[in-house]
């Protein structure tokens, strides 16, 4: 038999691939694939694998991928029948949509018996497919399949749900497993997906075809994402009646900073009234490069989804889209909103994987999901190129891990099975079991939960902190409405990648040449670049003290000096408090000003 591969179901249909299409074509090739997409069919065409697994960060087109391959199985009639399996309703809709543009038809609101004679297959979610697996696996069994397994992470997300899948699908002829995202937080083993163990005695997921972040942009595939940082002051109440008071970024226990971020994103405080206000400020100079750039936030629960919306609506004079979960009516607000001009959104969980609204290119993380699953599927919603030149901005606080997520955006990962844990040592990529059940939930009804808080948020304010960008940051801290912060949220929208890096170290050498014009006694912000304010956990900054204390003690036995003599030295040379009140930066510029005097003594 011999094989050719066709771009869609039938010939006719190859050109196609619409605008609107999922992953569309790169610039002046409209009807074509990109190039990892032909790659990856190519390898896929060499080896004509049963299983094949595609890792592709989002927004870069895997759906256009896979519905190429089931066209190509098809037409090759190497597979008779296709299954798409989907995370939620709507991303199941979405691609029965996306399929019946090219000529491939697929039932959405299939539930059980024979299929209908104009389709091609069906599209169901995990948690259908987990209610009736035999049903699955009885199709499977009477008709030569292949099944399309979307974000195939989602197929770990419940012991009942993997061996669902497994049931359901091992007699298929072909299996296709999506993901932009192949790491869990658990180590929940995923169907279908090969592990192969490393030198280290880890397994850890091995793909078939990879095409990361990295790439992508440097394809101009997908937009490059500016992180803007905000910081500020944090009161609450626990529940022991204590009033504790911090601020943002600094170092504090997990349990503290878990406290001060859920404050900052209280929409009775101040913080997140400044950062709404800042985020459209920041859309309005995105607008004039692309006129119907959208914006979204991301919210924790329905209540802080609905005050947010209502904030937004005082702030702009716009009323924003509310998404509250798989409720009525969701799947069509955000087509409305999608289709639309109009400027915000507001959802609750649901916009944070493989919805597809290209034009969104401004965003919130205001959300205490702290998990790089979910952190990197969010961020994947303003990243979906449309023509070259676009950025996208994403506003966050000032939270240790979320800065650390940021600045890993193009590292690839592979789901681990195993993760050997040292005595003490923290996992970072380890959350809780009840957070990860939080970020997974498919209603985010409200539980009743929110009345047995341990704390009280009782005020807070922001601070335009830093920004983040191609894994360097820039900027000092400026007040909401300073000319200082308009600077960095005037940033054009439409800029080559260099170009933004190279904008970016102007507006900070602005503002620290505007710094030193001022008179001390006006600096009531610490007014140092950002790679000079490095955020550090509590732990990190343990670590400094007691490495600048075995530095000094160390010096100690080479200079004969006595310790208390060696410190306040290193505080009249470098500046800044005692080393127990020193920040991580200022702990940094002592240590490496020891380490000079140690080796000129040699």
């Amino acid at each position: 038999m011999t094989t050719t591969a066709p771009h869609s179901a039938s010939n006719s249909h190859s050109h196609h691939l619409s605008p609107a299409f999922p992953g569309r074509a790169p610039w002046g090739t409209a009807g074509k694939l990109r190039a990892w997409q032909q790659g990856a069919l190519d390898r896929y065409i060499a080896t004509q694998p049963r299983d094949f697994l595609a890792v592709a960060t989002p927004g870069a087109g895997k759906t256009t991928f896979a519905l190429t391959l089931a066209s190509y199985l098809l037409h090759n009639h190497l597979v008779q029948q296709i299954t798409v399996v989907a995370p939620t309703e709507h991303l199941k809709k979405q691609w029965a949509e996306a399929a019946a543009r090219i000529g491939i038809k697929l039932d959405p609101e299939y539930s059980a018996g024979p299929v209908g004679k104009d389709y091609h297959g069906v599209a169901v979610t995990y948690a259908g497919v987990g209610v009736r697996p035999m049903l699955h696996r009885n199709r499977c069994e009477q008709r030569k399949t292949l099944v399309i397994l979307d974000e195939i992470h989602h197929a770990g997300d419940s012991r009942s749900w993997g061996e669902a899948c497994l049931e359901a699908f091992e007699p298929a002829a072909r299996r296709l497993a999506l993901t932009g995202t192949p790491f869990r937080s658990d180590t929940n083993p995923i169907p279908f997906v090969t592990y192969e163990e490393g030198n280290d005695g880890i397994r850890r997921s091995s793909a078939d075809y990879t095409y990361g972040y990295g790439n992508a942009l440097a394809d101009n595939v997908v937009r490059p994402v500016i992180f803007l940082s905000y910081s500020g002051n944090m009161r609450w109440r626990t529940k022991a009646g204590d009033e504790i008071s911090a601020r943002l970024g600094e170092p504090m226990t997990r349990d503290a900073v878990s406290q001060a971020w859920r404050t900052a994103l209280a929409p009775t405080g101040e913080w997140i009234p400044n950062v709404l206000r800042a985020a459209d400020q920041r859309l309005t100079e995105v607008r004039k490069s692309i006129p119907d750039a959208g914006a979204l936030v991301i919210a924790t629960d329905q209540d802080t989804a609905r005050a947010y919306a209502k904030l937004i609506r005082e702030i702009t004079g716009h009323k924003a889209t509310v998404v509250l979960s798989d409720d009525t009516g969701a799947s069509s607000r955000i087509e409305e909103f999608s289709a639309s001009e109009d400027r915000w959104m507001v959802a609750v969980r649901m916009v944070s994987e493989g919805v597809d609204v290209p034009r969104l290119a401004v965003g919130v993380y205001a959300t205490t999901i702290s998990t790089p699953l979910f952190f990197a599927q969010a961020v994947g919603r303003f990243v979906r190129s449309r023509r070259r030149g676009e950025t996208a901005s994403v506003f966050l606080p000032t939270i240790p891990m979320l800065l650390d997520f940021a600045g890993e955006m193009e590292v690839e990962r592979d789901h681990a099975l195993d993760k050997p844990k040292k005595e003490g040592e923290e996992d970072p990529y380890a959350e809780s079991e009840k957070e990860l059940e939080e970020a997974e939930k498919q209603q985010d009804e409200d539980t009743g939960e929110q009345d047995m808080l341990p704390f009280e948020a009782l005020e807070s304010d922001a601070v335009f902190d830093r920004v983040l960008y191609d894994g360097a940051e820039f900027g000092m801290q400026a007040h909401p409405g300073s000319a200082e912060e308009q600077d960095y949220l005037g940033i054009p929208g439409l800029l080559e990648p260099d170009q933004v890096q190279l904008l970016l170290q102007k507006r900070q050498a602005r503002q620290i040449a505007h710094s030193r014009k001022k008179p001390d006694d006006e600096a009531d912000l610490l007014e140092l670049p950002a790679e000079r304010r490095p955020i550090v956990t509590h732990k990190e900054l343990l670590e400094l003290r007691k490495r600048l204390n075995t530095m000094v003690s160390a010096y100690n036995h080479q200079s004969g000096k006595p310790h208390g003599v060696i410190h306040n030295e290193l505080r009249r040379v470098c500046g800044g408090p005692p080393s127990a009140e020193a920040t991580a930066g200022q702990l940094n510029e002592r240590i490496k000003k020891i380490q000079e005097w140690a080796t000129r003594m040699r």
